[in-house]
């Protein structure tokens, strides 16, 4: 580099093309010089054990190869030394494409482009493809990636557990693309499980570590096809409008536009009634009726006639939604909108919140709150107590549009009530092997559904998994057997995940224990305590353990529960509706529903309606370090002062960096700095050779 100025990447586009568990991977890198003399270049790429070059371009000149792990470990280690910047550490154990010197003119951009061919490895149903990428916070180059899958069999679905993907719609069964725009960290990977007219499914696991490798944690994905034989439960759907004083002028107008474009939507069988409250109560219908031309025309007309006035009974409005016997044969659906909290009649939240559980008719009850002044724990409540979803409109945003999303994902439903468990061969109950299970309960399965399920398991012997429920009316099983012999510490996102899924359903417990001016006692205790150890050990952010991400916040009990209990009193349970509140909510689904890391613990902000970056908290492997005093301290150190040092670049440094490379933690010795890590339960300072 000249002047100190590197050249560097601003940009990667990656088209990655599959035919029959063969991919082709089109990278185009494109290079800035920003010093004021050309420079030469080089590019070290790492790749997939396995992976061949196709082909290389640089302004029309150059090659590359492939160097083999062994090779490419003294690469990295030359640059490490030679710089003395251990980044490239994270790459230990991958293979690299190396290729020839091109040029780069001053100020100037170089475009490269790079081909790579390998076969993707298979386990059962599933195809997994990996693409390695750096896991630093400080890596922040855009990427494109699309991707484009062709099977000659049918594929159920297609999931990335480290990117939020955009799957394109396709009629075509054996074909499924998608896309990513993104700047976040860390390796690309997706999965696509085959399948054919039933239910496809497979397991990922990642033990515990080398201390307890009997038991970890699982996750299971499932794609949820259309069914071609049984005739598809009809639905039953209540939609109930907040007519309130508050919802005057354009949000009445949006809801009522709503609503007509939900009823239009209901197919035959289906059936429906409309609720609208202020402080009373009105019903289209005393109970559901059957859409049909003479129904609808009737409903767009009572939906004509909704004016905004009054205030907010809740409670009546649900009772009243809930009252009804649902026709049999049908699945009892409740769309429930509201912009306020409840202000008449019965405003208590445990006896709203009691009408769900009494409700022996199980509605699902999706509740969509609209702006900033909903009780947003109540709304989160009612929604999950019923294996629905709770969704929220922030002001300004178009009601018309939001109710129409909420309504878009209640199609026909292939398996209502479903449950998990572990089973012998025959479906028999076997206890012990699974525990933990979320989301807890499982939700209703609908045609086109992804079904992600994270859980706890003992045992390395295979384990047999019954998913069961009712579909078209009729009981339904599906077993599925794994072996648990592909276990692997690669898969450390999953206890990732399962950590971000628990850690939801705690805080839902904690607001509710606000409620009615509740103060939660010793409950609020045990559960805040059990947010802040897996928010430390899993590096997982919330807005009630800020605190884990600023310099000298604790990372240690009692210090780091007593920093987080007063924040979880006035935020989680005393906050019932504002803006901030719906802030948490919308925070919490995030969580609850993770199927993708959040490597940034990106939290949305209320104030400011932007998610907000950490870049304070460096997840690597299943562990998690926490930036102090420059460097970097293992979660699991805790308060710990390091007992002995180990330099980098000592026999003893390479020693435990192999033995890193097996637990997938290597990358840990990739970040600058001191560095305090856990190692076989002694607190160990990683430091330079000065």
């Amino acid at each position: 580099p000249f002047a100190g100025q590197a050249v560097r990447v601003s940009a990667v586009a990656a088209d990655i093309t599959v035919e029959e568990q063969v991919a082709t991977t089109h990278l185009v890198v494109d290079l800035v010089n920003d010093a004021d003399q050309p420079q030469e270049a080089r590019l070290l790429l790492p790749v997939p054990e396995g992976a061949l070059v196709r082909g290389f371009a640089a302004a029309g000149l150059g090659s590359a190869e492939v160097l083999p792990v062994a090779e490419a470990e003294g690469i990295y280690a030359g640059i490490v030394a030679r710089l003395r910047d251990p980044a490239l550490l994270e790459f230990a154990g991958t293979a690299l494409v190396r290729s020839s010197v091109f040029p780069v003119a001053a100020h100037g951009r170089q475009r490269v482009s790079l081909d790579l061919e390998q076969v993707l490895a298979a386990d059962g149903q599933r195809i997994d493809y990996v693409l390695p990428r750096s896991e630093s916070l400080g890596y922040c180059v855009p990427w494109t990636i699309h991707g484009a899958v062709h099977a000659s069999s049918a594929i159920a679905t297609v999931y990335s557990p480290s990117h939020a993907l955009m799957v394109a719609p396709t009629t075509a069964p054996g074909v499924r693309s998608f896309s990513v725009a993104t700047t976040a960290p860390g390796n690309f990977r997706f999965s696509y499980l085959l399948g054919g007219a039933g239910v496809t499914a497979s397991l990922l696991a990642c033990p515990d570590g080398p201390e307890a490798p009997d038991r970890g944690t699982f996750l299971l994905l499932a794609g949820i096809p259309r069914s071609a034989g049984g005739v598809p439960m009809p639905r039953e759907l209540t939609l109930v409008i907040d007519r309130s004083g508050s919802m005057n002028g354009e949000k009445i107008a949006q809801v009522r536009a709503a609503a007509n474009q939900i009823v239009a939507g209901l197919g035959n069988g289906d059936r429906f009634n409309l609720i609208a409250y202020n402080e009373g109560v009105d019903l289209f219908a005393p109970a559901p009726v059957l859409k049909d031309a003479d129904s609808e025309r009737a409903a767009r007309a009572w939906i004509a006639s909704l004016l905004a006035q009054g205030g907010t009974n809740i409670h009546d409005a649900l009772a009243a939604a809930l009252a009804p016997a649902p026709l049999p044969g049908t699945l009892p659906l409740v769309l429930f909108l509201t912009d306020g909290r409840p202000t008449i009649g019965q405003t208590s939240e445990r006896a709203i919140r009691a009408l769900v559980s009494g409700d022996a008719s199980q509605r699902r009850i999706f509740t969509l709150g609209v702006g900033g002044d909903v009780n947003a724990p109540l709304l989160d409540a009612l929604a999950l107590a019923s294996r629905a979803v709770p969704t929220y409109a922030p002001s300004g945003s178009d009601v018309e549009i939001a109710a129409a999303t909420v309504f878009g994902r209640l199609g026909v439903p292939e398996l209502t009530s479903p449950q998990l468990s572990a089973t012998d061969a025959l479906g028999g109950p076997v206890s012990g092997r699974i525990s933990d299970i979320l989301p807890g309960p499982l939700p209703d399965l609908f045609a086109g559904d992804q079904l992600v399920v994270l859980g706890r398991y003992v045992g390395n012997a295979p384990l047999t998994l019954t998913l069961s429920g009712t579909h078209a009316g009729a009981p339904r099983q599906l077993r599925f057997t794994f072996t648990l012999a592909r276990a692997s510490a690669a898969n450390a996102f999953v206890p990732r995940l399962w950590a971000s899924r628990r850690i939801a359903v705690l805080i839902d417990a904690i607001r509710a224990l606000g409620a009615d001016g509740g103060h939660g006692g010793e409950s609020l205790k045990e559960l805040s305590d059990e947010v802040v150890r897996l928010s430390t050990r899993y590096g997982i952010l919330t807005p009630y353990t800020a605190f884990l991400a600023r310099e000298g916040g604790p990372l240690a009990a009692p210090a780091a529960s007593a920093a987080a209990a007063p924040v979880f009193r006035k935020e989680a349970m005393e906050d019932r509706a504002s803006a901030g509140s719906v802030g948490q909510s919308v925070n919490a689904k995030a969580m609850r529903e993770a199927a993708c890391v959040n490597a940034r613990n990106g939290l949305y902000d209320a104030a400011t309606d932007k998610v907000v970056d950490c870049d304070a908290i460096q997840q690597v492997g299943d562990l998690a370090f926490y930036r102090r005093a420059g460097g970097w301290v293992d979660g699991r150190a805790g308060a710990t002062a390091p007992t002995r040092t180990i330099l980098r670049g000592t026999p003893e440094f390479a020693a435990l960096l192999v033995r890193l490379q097996r637990e997938h933690r290597h990358g840990c010795l990739a970040l600058p700095g001191d560095l305090t890590l856990v190692v076989d339960g002694e607190t160990v300072l990683i430091a330079e050779l000065r």
